[in-house]
Protein backbone atom coordinates (compact mmCIF):
# COMPACT_ATOMS: atom_id res chain seq x y z
CA UNK A 1 0.00 0.00 0.00
CA UNK A 2 1.40 3.75 -0.51
CA UNK A 3 0.50 7.28 0.40
CA UNK A 4 -2.20 6.91 -2.95
CA UNK A 5 -3.77 4.15 -2.02
CA UNK A 6 -3.64 4.91 1.73
CA UNK A 7 -5.26 8.24 0.89
CA UNK A 8 -7.98 6.54 -1.20
CA UNK A 9 -9.01 4.33 1.29
CA UNK A 10 -8.96 6.77 3.95
CA UNK A 11 -11.59 8.71 1.67
CA UNK A 12 -13.85 5.95 1.57
CA UNK A 13 -13.58 5.68 4.85
CA UNK A 14 -14.76 9.86 5.27
CA UNK A 15 -17.47 8.95 2.70
CA UNK A 16 -18.98 6.60 5.28
CA UNK A 17 -19.98 8.73 8.30
CA UNK A 18 -22.55 10.83 8.74
CA UNK A 19 -23.10 14.18 6.83
CA UNK A 20 -22.37 16.12 10.30
CA UNK A 21 -19.13 14.01 11.36
CA UNK A 22 -17.86 14.43 7.58
CA UNK A 23 -18.18 18.12 7.71
CA UNK A 24 -17.09 18.24 11.01
CA UNK A 25 -13.67 16.82 9.89
CA UNK A 26 -13.30 18.53 6.89
CA UNK A 27 -13.88 22.12 8.97
CA UNK A 28 -11.02 20.52 11.02
CA UNK A 29 -8.53 19.68 8.51
CA UNK A 30 -9.28 22.87 6.77
CA UNK A 31 -7.28 24.99 9.88
CA UNK A 32 -5.03 22.16 10.45
CA UNK A 33 -1.66 22.77 11.93
CA UNK A 34 1.07 19.85 11.46
CA UNK A 35 3.95 19.37 12.78
CA UNK A 36 6.07 16.12 12.70
CA UNK A 37 4.61 13.85 14.09
CA UNK A 38 0.72 15.15 13.92
CA UNK A 39 0.11 15.42 10.60
CA UNK A 40 -2.72 15.22 8.50
CA UNK A 41 -2.89 11.37 8.03
CA UNK A 42 -2.64 11.07 11.92
CA UNK A 43 -5.81 13.36 12.38
CA UNK A 44 -8.24 11.49 9.99
CA UNK A 45 -7.25 8.14 11.23
CA UNK A 46 -7.69 9.53 14.93
CA UNK A 47 -10.96 10.48 14.39
CA UNK A 48 -11.85 7.67 12.70
CA UNK A 49 -11.31 6.10 15.51
CA UNK A 50 -12.98 7.98 17.39
CA UNK A 51 -16.56 7.67 15.84
CA UNK A 52 -15.92 3.96 15.54
CA UNK A 53 -15.55 4.10 11.50
CA UNK A 54 -12.22 2.53 12.04
CA UNK A 55 -11.82 -0.35 14.79
CA UNK A 56 -8.52 -0.53 16.94
CA UNK A 57 -7.46 -4.00 15.46
CA UNK A 58 -8.31 -2.20 11.64
CA UNK A 59 -6.02 0.40 12.22
CA UNK A 60 -3.28 -2.11 13.10
CA UNK A 61 -3.82 -4.40 10.28
CA UNK A 62 -3.52 -1.05 8.11
CA UNK A 63 -0.59 0.60 9.81
CA UNK A 64 1.24 -3.13 9.75
CA UNK A 65 0.41 -3.66 5.59
CA UNK A 66 1.43 0.63 5.09
CA UNK A 67 4.93 0.17 6.89
CA UNK A 68 5.82 -2.96 5.53
CA UNK A 69 5.18 -2.06 2.56
CA UNK A 70 7.28 1.53 3.00
CA UNK A 71 9.86 0.51 5.36
CA UNK A 72 12.18 2.75 3.61
CA UNK A 73 10.26 5.55 3.39
CA UNK A 74 12.00 7.08 6.47
CA UNK A 75 14.86 8.10 4.47
CA UNK A 76 12.97 10.50 2.70
CA UNK A 77 13.14 12.46 5.69
CA UNK A 78 16.73 12.46 5.80
CA UNK A 79 17.92 15.74 4.80
CA UNK A 80 20.18 15.90 1.51
CA UNK A 81 23.10 16.34 3.30
CA UNK A 82 22.89 13.46 6.36
CA UNK A 83 21.37 11.32 3.46
CA UNK A 84 24.26 12.11 0.72
CA UNK A 85 27.05 12.25 2.98
CA UNK A 86 26.40 9.68 5.79
CA UNK A 87 23.87 7.25 5.48
CA UNK A 88 24.96 5.66 2.91
CA UNK A 89 28.41 5.20 4.30
CA UNK A 90 27.26 4.23 7.54
CA UNK A 91 24.99 1.47 5.66
CA UNK A 92 27.06 -0.52 4.10
CA UNK A 93 29.81 -0.30 7.01
CA UNK A 94 26.86 -1.78 8.98
CA UNK A 95 26.19 -4.28 6.88
CA UNK A 96 29.15 -5.58 6.27
CA UNK A 97 32.66 -4.30 8.85
CA UNK A 98 35.49 -5.22 6.09
CA UNK A 99 34.27 -1.51 5.29
CA UNK A 100 35.82 1.16 7.15
CA UNK A 101 36.36 4.63 7.14
CA UNK A 102 39.88 4.93 5.80
CA UNK A 103 42.78 6.89 7.67
CA UNK A 104 46.22 7.39 7.74
CA UNK A 105 47.26 4.10 8.99
CA UNK A 106 45.25 2.60 6.39
CA UNK A 107 46.15 4.50 3.52
CA UNK A 108 49.48 6.86 4.42
CA UNK A 109 48.45 8.76 0.92
CA UNK A 110 44.80 9.35 2.35
CA UNK A 111 43.68 12.99 1.84
CA UNK A 112 39.55 12.58 2.49
CA UNK A 113 39.40 12.12 -1.34
CA UNK A 114 37.40 9.04 -1.11
CA UNK A 115 34.40 7.70 1.63
CA UNK A 116 35.17 3.86 3.02
CA UNK A 117 38.33 1.50 2.50
CA UNK A 118 38.36 -2.12 2.51
CA UNK A 119 41.14 -4.44 1.77
CA UNK A 120 43.21 -2.13 0.09
CA UNK A 121 40.18 -0.56 -2.10
CA UNK A 122 39.39 2.72 -2.33
CA UNK A 123 35.62 3.14 -2.20
CA UNK A 124 33.78 6.23 -2.90
CA UNK A 125 29.79 6.25 -2.20
CA UNK A 126 26.94 7.90 -3.68
CA UNK A 127 23.14 7.38 -2.60
CA UNK A 128 19.66 8.93 -4.48
CA UNK A 129 16.61 8.66 -3.90
CA UNK A 130 13.68 7.87 -6.19
CA UNK A 131 10.78 10.66 -5.99
CA UNK A 132 8.10 11.30 -8.36
CA UNK A 133 9.39 14.42 -10.58
CA UNK A 134 6.27 15.22 -12.06
CA UNK A 135 4.70 16.73 -9.00
CA UNK A 136 5.59 19.18 -5.87
CA UNK A 137 5.74 18.90 -2.79
CA UNK A 138 7.92 17.00 0.17
CA UNK A 139 10.26 14.51 -0.37
CA UNK A 140 8.24 12.45 1.16
CA UNK A 141 4.97 12.70 -0.47
CA UNK A 142 6.82 12.18 -3.52
CA UNK A 143 8.18 9.19 -2.90
CA UNK A 144 8.11 6.08 -4.98
CA UNK A 145 7.99 2.15 -4.45
CA UNK A 146 10.05 0.21 -6.99
CA UNK A 147 7.45 -1.14 -9.19
CA UNK A 148 5.96 2.57 -9.92
CA UNK A 149 5.45 3.78 -13.50
CA UNK A 150 5.79 7.47 -12.28
CA UNK A 151 8.76 9.39 -13.59
CA UNK A 152 12.43 9.78 -11.49
CA UNK A 153 15.42 10.84 -12.16
CA UNK A 154 18.10 9.66 -9.15
CA UNK A 155 21.15 11.74 -10.43
CA UNK A 156 24.70 10.46 -8.97
CA UNK A 157 26.21 13.57 -8.73
CA UNK A 158 29.73 15.07 -7.20
CA UNK A 159 32.04 12.28 -9.09
CA UNK A 160 35.63 13.13 -8.98
CA UNK A 161 37.03 10.45 -10.87
CA UNK A 162 40.70 8.39 -10.71
CA UNK A 163 40.14 9.47 -6.92
CA UNK A 164 38.71 5.57 -6.17
CA UNK A 165 39.16 2.74 -7.50
CA UNK A 166 35.64 1.24 -7.20
CA UNK A 167 31.99 3.09 -7.06
CA UNK A 168 29.02 2.18 -5.22
CA UNK A 169 25.43 3.54 -6.33
CA UNK A 170 22.47 3.27 -3.91
CA UNK A 171 19.03 3.62 -5.16
CA UNK A 172 16.29 4.00 -2.49
CA UNK A 173 12.66 3.45 -3.19
CA UNK A 174 10.29 2.94 -0.33
CA UNK A 175 9.89 -0.89 -0.67
CA UNK A 176 13.32 -1.69 -1.93
CA UNK A 177 17.19 -0.54 -1.79
CA UNK A 178 19.12 -1.40 -4.87
CA UNK A 179 23.25 -1.51 -5.64
CA UNK A 180 25.24 -1.22 -8.53
CA UNK A 181 29.25 -1.49 -8.53
CA UNK A 182 31.12 0.26 -10.92
CA UNK A 183 34.59 0.49 -11.44
CA UNK A 184 36.49 4.14 -11.57
CA UNK A 185 37.39 2.95 -15.25
CA UNK A 186 33.28 2.06 -16.15
CA UNK A 187 32.18 5.43 -14.73
CA UNK A 188 34.69 7.15 -16.88
CA UNK A 189 33.18 5.24 -19.77
CA UNK A 190 29.76 5.41 -19.51
CA UNK A 191 27.54 6.91 -21.55
CA UNK A 192 25.50 9.18 -18.86
CA UNK A 193 28.68 10.76 -17.50
CA UNK A 194 28.16 14.40 -17.92
CA UNK A 195 29.91 17.37 -15.99
CA UNK A 196 28.12 18.76 -13.28
CA UNK A 197 29.33 22.13 -13.29
CA UNK A 198 30.91 23.86 -16.25
CA UNK A 199 34.82 23.97 -16.82
CA UNK A 200 34.47 21.56 -13.35
CA UNK A 201 36.35 18.39 -11.70
CA UNK A 202 33.36 17.07 -10.56
CA UNK A 203 30.51 14.69 -12.98
CA UNK A 204 27.09 13.33 -13.17
CA UNK A 205 25.12 9.91 -13.84
CA UNK A 206 21.71 10.03 -14.11
CA UNK A 207 19.42 7.06 -13.63
CA UNK A 208 15.71 7.73 -15.29
CA UNK A 209 13.09 4.93 -16.43
CA UNK A 210 14.40 5.48 -19.94
CA UNK A 211 17.56 3.76 -18.56
CA UNK A 212 17.60 2.23 -15.34
CA UNK A 213 17.54 -1.26 -16.91
CA UNK A 214 21.09 -0.01 -19.05
CA UNK A 215 22.89 -0.47 -15.28
CA UNK A 216 21.38 -3.85 -14.39
CA UNK A 217 25.00 -4.84 -15.74
CA UNK A 218 26.19 -3.33 -12.41
CA UNK A 219 23.47 -4.49 -9.63
CA UNK A 220 24.40 -6.44 -6.94
CA UNK A 221 22.70 -8.11 -4.08
CA UNK A 222 23.15 -6.79 -0.38
CA UNK A 223 25.11 -9.56 0.37
CA UNK A 224 27.44 -9.75 -2.70
CA UNK A 225 28.82 -6.03 -2.25
CA UNK A 226 32.37 -6.50 -0.36
CA UNK A 227 32.62 -9.23 -3.18
CA UNK A 228 31.51 -7.67 -6.15
CA UNK A 229 33.67 -4.17 -5.02
CA UNK A 230 36.66 -6.53 -4.73
CA UNK A 231 36.12 -8.24 -8.01
CA UNK A 232 35.57 -4.62 -9.73
CA UNK A 233 38.96 -3.31 -8.43
CA UNK A 234 40.98 -6.24 -10.16
CA UNK A 235 39.22 -5.45 -13.89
Amino acid sequence: MNQERLRAYLEQLIASMEDEDRALLQARLSGLVSVFPFNEYEFIITFLVDRGVLSFSEYEALRENYVSANRYLDLFELSPRSFGQTWGERHLMDMDPAFQKPNRTLDPNYDGEYDLWTEGIRVEVKSSRAYNASITGSLVSRALTWESDSPFWMNYQQLKLDICDVFVFIGVWVDRIVYWIISNDEVKANSYLSPQHRGGIEYQIGMRPNNIREFDVYRVEAQDIAAAVKMKSNQ
